[in-house]
């Protein structure tokens, strides 16, 4: 990496990284927040960062976006360095935080075009730039409205219009949707999309699993400061564990036979009701299904539910930060 100002692409396997973090530290006091993290982004692409309360995500969206500087390791953003090169950062970079950045007391269209001025579009640009944003984000009929008066959903949604006025390449979204009803959650969903198929990159740190399964490409899972795993959505389920079949027999006096059907196909163990009238087994294929129909079938049992899956993201996530506790423990035991 050049000391300079002048644009170094960084390559990895190939990849073009529009975020890469190696080694970040960053100590607080005594709490190491941060206590080696890596993160690599490649261009067009939305990784998620999963972690607990006080994991370190949000400090790490701090130093990337350039508001914090690292005690140890580097950083770069479409290969400029956060600290060495932090106004080329910045110029190519949104950030929208978990608390509303905008000004309550002006309108919404007010704010969008403080925040061209600020970014040297000119007025004409600005306005222009505005009036996008606010149709883009359904906001131009509460556009003269002082923000005070919009809901927490319209000012989630300005917030965003607000990171997005520069048109950056790389967008940092922490905890975005937080306090947003489900419908609100889904329309930021669709924002996110969009702007990944208008060539964006987005980091996005969530509380909500759903929303990393729904949305991102790749994910980083963090615990006290650490990467604990990093790989693709489907690959960390197979990672935890196999896939589950799960019956609804038509009429639930065939449960138990249903039960016994399900025994026979399981890959170990007994069969669990994880809700009323359903059953669920772990398997160790999709032949599974194809079997358990058949049985099924042979013994006419109706089914209304039947369905095979991975584990969930929030199954991936108690299990990796359990473990991680676990080990934690055995290792204080034994000291």
């Amino acid at each position: 990496m050049s000391a300079g100002t002048g644009t170094v692409v960084v390559m990895t396997n190939g990849e073009d990284l529009m975020v890469e973090a190696t080694g970040l530290v960053k100590t607080f006091g005594t709490t190491r927040a941060l206590q080696g993290v890596d993160i690599a982004i490649p261009r067009g692409t939305v990784h998620g960062v999963l972690g607990p309360n006080g994991a370190g995500k949000t400090t790490a969206v701090r130093i990337l976006s350039t508001l914090l500087k690292p005690d140890a390791g580097q950083a770069r953003i479409g290969g400029y360095d956060v600290v060495r090169n932090a106004e080329r950062v910045r110029a190519s970079i949104g950030l929208t935080g978990q608390y509303a950045s905008v000004d309550e007391d002006l309108t919404g269209r007010q704010n969008l075009v403080l925040f061209g001025t600020l970014l040297d579009l000119g007025r004409r640009g600005a306005r222009a730039r505005a009036a996008e944003l606010l149709a883009w984000f359904d906001l131009t009929e509460a556009a003269d409205r002082p923000a005070k008066t919009y809901s927490g959903g319209m000012r989630r949604r300005l917030d965003l219009a607000a990171s997005l006025v520069g048109r950056p390449d790389v967008i940092f979204l922490d905890e975005p949707t937080t306090g947003l009803d489900p419908a609100k959650r889904e329309d930021m969903w669709g924002v996110v999309r969009s702007l990944v198929r208008d060539g964006s990159t987005v980091l996005l740190t969530t509380q909500y699993l759903e929303e990393a399964e729904a949305l991102a490409d790749e994910i980083t899972v963090i615990d006290h400061g650490r990467v604990i795993a990093n790989d693709t959505p489907q690959r960390l389920k197979r990672r935890v564990g196999g896939q589950t079949l799960e019956v609804r027999p038509s009429d639930e006096a065939d449960l138990e036979r249903t039960a016994k059907i399900l025994t026979l196909v399981s890959s170990g163990g007994q069969p669990d009701r994880p809700r009323p009238g359903v059953l669920a087994v772990p398997v160790s294929g999709d032949a599974a299904m194809a079997e358990a129909v058949a049985r099924l079938t042979g013994e006419g049992i109706a089914v209304t539910e039947l369905s095979l899956h991975l584990p969930s993201l929030d199954e991936v996530f108690f299990s990796l930060t359990s473990a991680k506790v676990s080990a934690q423990t055995a290792q204080e035991v034994s000291a």
